[in-house]
């Protein structure tokens, strides 16, 4: 579908939001939204996360750690949610993922307009959430509502990623499905020109691209393959769409890049997890690689608004 077409299409009055229908604007429009970085933070941030596991818990407690004291991340999280979901009250898993201190209810988080950043997440398979889950119509209609609640909100959409054993392959997946997906179907469709850009954190290209330069290497610190950044499953099998300790360090350092807009080299590399236990931690060298990765990818790519 033209993404002219999906525009006009999604441009519906936006339940609980004051803002009247979405102007619709050309790729060219959209795309130059992007063009000025957004102001870059002048201290400690306090960020709410709204998505599900691949946002979890380990993930913004490292974030914190690395952010250092003062930063605060809140969240509500449920399984396999999405954006639809949250916003109609309907979320899976609801008590069982926000049973611990850092949970808060979305709307009223939102609401009370206290946040510097906000970062939505939207479920995978991307796919399945552009077709069944209207992910640009309820991205826009949350950001709005944040919009609405403190104009100086920073946005920032979650790039993730889908199972690591998808037939056409995980990696060249990540290299497509940022365009065809994330862009085209989800955020341009998303913003509009009196309000802004969302930004976005680019968890899938910074995973990728560690991924890619371990396995250059031939492994670095005994990691070098995509199944060392995952997950395993409670009776020992592979685990293909969650991140382990290393992964959700990988995500945690993009994280602090695109919302500190600042370099990740040289932060700490032995973290704990949200329960307070020691995260596993990377060996120095696979570290050093990850935080050159991640800063790549967030530099590398104009929508995340950071500049090298």
């Amino acid at each position: 579908m033209a993404l002219s077409l999906l525009i006009s299409g999604l441009s519906l009055p936006l339940l609980g939001c004051q803002q009247g229908p979405r102007a619709v604007l050309s790729r060219e429009e959209a795309e130059a939204l992007y063009l000025q970085p957004p102001a870059r933070p002048g201290g400690k941030q306090s960020v709410f996360h709204l998505g599900h596991s691949l946002v979890g818990r380990d993930m913004p407690a490292m974030l914190a750690q690395l952010a250092g004291t003062g930063h605060v991340s809140q969240s509500q999280l449920g399984w396999g949610a999405s954006l639809k979901a949250h916003w109609h009250d309907e979320v899976a898993g609801f008590a069982e993922e926000n049973a611990h201190p850092a949970a808060r209810p979305v709307f009223e988080a939102i609401d009370s307009g206290g946040y510097d950043a906000v970062v939505f997440t939207e479920m995978v398979e991307i796919k399945d959430a552009i077709r069944y889950q209207q992910s640009a119509d309820y991205l826009h209609r949350w950001a709005g509502r944040a919009r609405e609640a403190n104009p100086n909100v920073a946005l920032y959409l979650y790039e993730s990623w889908h199972n690591i054993n998808d037939t056409e392959g995980w990696l060249l997946r990540i290299e497509r499905d940022l365009a065809r997906y994330w862009e085209n179907e989800i955020l341009l469709p998303a913003v509009r020109a009196d309000a802004g850009p969302i930004y976005v954190i680019p968890g899938g290209q910074a995973l990728a691209a560690t991924i890619k330069a371990v396995m250059a290497r031939g492994g670095v610190d005994g990691v070098w393959r995509i199944e060392d950044f995952f997950a395993l499953a409670a009776d020992g099998s592979q685990d293909t769409i969650h991140p382990n300790d290393l992964g959700a360090y990988v995500i945690a350092l993009t994280h602090y890049a695109v919302l500190y807009q600042a370099d990740p080299r040289g932060l700490p590399h032995e973290l704990r997890r949200a329960d307070g236990s020691k995260a596993m931690a990377p060996g120095p060298a696979l570290a050093e690689l990850i935080q050159e990765a991640v800063w790549a990818s967030v530099t590398g790519y104009d929508k995340t608004g950071v500049r090298a």
